[in-house]
């Protein structure tokens, strides 16, 4: 399902089979896996690879070098990066290109779910069935099943004592 009238979804995506996508979307050389849902106001790089039965709510941004497995959870207005030192122009003052940095790749694993407003800085994983908690910074991997929350986030606890 997808309101073209509303979204952007350029010619090089790679869609699964059931995908919902909802207004004002703008995708571009990415794939979505199967009976995921992507809700409005959310963009979603070239090189993003989405997996089946994923929610990707409103308002979130995943940027190039972001690999988000099967049956993730991803709130509203969540931030993803993917360049430690991003700057607009090069030493020599001119604006840079593709080839003045290095996408730094992050991985979100099966079952996770990131909370609303999380900001998750490039280079780590996020593990299996972990939780974010919303408004998080995450600045490092989050190990499997764990509950992390907090500016810089940290494990609160682990899903497996629950």
């Amino acid at each position: 399902m997808v309101n073209a009238e509303f979204a952007r979804v350029s010619p090089d995506v790679k869609l699964g089979r059931d995908v919902k996508i909802y207004a004002y979307v703008n995708l571009y050389g990415c794939e979505i896996g199967d009976e995921t849902k992507i809700g409005t106001f959310v963009e979603i790089q070239k090189g993003v690879q989405i997996g089946k039965r994923a929610k990707i709510s409103s308002h979130s941004f995943v940027c190039e070098g972001v690999t988000i497995e099967d049956e993730v959870f991803i709130g509203h207005g969540v931030i993803f990066t993917n360049d430690k030192y991003p700057r607009a122009a090069t030493v020599t003052g001119e604006l840079q290109t593709e080839e003045d940095w290095v996408c730094i790749p992050t991985l979100i694993k099966r079952g996770a779910s990131i909370g609303s407003n999380a900001t998750i800085l490039c280079g780590i994983t996020i593990g299996e069935g972990a939780i974010v908690g919303a408004g998080s910074v995450v600045t490092g991997d989050v190990p499997p099943r764990a509950v992390v929350a907090g500016n810089p986030a940290r494990v609160i606890r682990s899903l497996d004592s629950v």
